[in-house]
């Protein structure tokens, strides 16, 4: 069993940045590193959209349009732990971030759609005053 823990979230005004982290643990040693990684969010009302995902070695990664070079994902596989530095934050960006782990390790295609990630956190909530 995997558990996902995001953190980082809170309430910015529009412009400033945040630091979203996703810690990874279980029972497995390797609960994070052979996985491909992705962000997620969703705002009231709206279904659920893709933001950012990274491949399980970390050199490749993908963003939805809207948050393209203002957003950032990495990780640190040591500390199996994703981040999602947020920058020029705007209200549109209100929502709860979730984090998610893909299904198979080593996969070198990312996946945009949910339900390629099988494993979810609680969410952290982000909210942009304009």
């Amino acid at each position: 069993q995997v558990q996902l823990v995001e953190s980082g979230g809170g309430l910015v005004q529009a412009g400033g940045s945040l630091r979203l982290s996703c810690a990874a643990s279980g029972s497995s040693g390797r609960t994070l590193s052979p996985y491909n990684m992705a962000w997620f969010r969703q705002a009231p009302g709206k279904e659920r959209e893709f933001v950012a995902a990274i491949d399980w070695s970390g050199g490749t990664t993908y963003y939805t349009d809207s948050v393209k070079d203002r957003f950032t994902i990495s990780r640190d596989n040591a500390k199996n732990t994703v981040y999602l530095q947020m920058n020029s934050l705007r209200p549109e960006d209100t929502a709860v971030y979730y984090c998610a782990r893909s299904q198979t390790p080593f996969n070198s295609g990312i996946a945009t759609m949910s339900g390629a990630y099988n494993y979810w956190g609680q969410g952290t909530q982000v909210t942009v005053s304009s």
